[in-house]
C-alpha cells in the first residue's frame, strides 16, 4: 500500500514513516509537474530504506533476546 502512495502521492509516505520535514520538502517538490518524478523516486527510495532499517532492528532484537 505504501508503495502505491510513494508513486502517486509521494509526500504522504514520509509522514507514514515518521519523517514529516522530508514530507513537507517532498510536497514542495511535488507541486511542480517536473518535480513529481524525482519526488516519487525519492519516496520509493526512502520507503525501501525504512523497511531495511526495520528488518535490521527486528533481527538485532531477536539476536539479543
Amino acid at each position: 500500500m505504501r508503495l502505491l502512495l510513494a508513486i502517486f502521492l509521494p509526500f504522504t509516505v514520509f509522514f507514514t514513516i515518521g519523517r514529516p520535514l522530508a514530507g513537507v520538502i517532498c510536497l514542495i517538490l511535488q507541486v511542480t509537474l517536473i518535480g513529481w518524478l524525482p519526488a516519487a523516486i525519492w519516496a520509493v527510495y526512502a520507503l525501501n530504506e525504512y523497511k531495511t532499517d526495520r528488518k535490521i532492528r527486528e533481527a538485532l532484537a531477536r539476536h539479543r533476546g
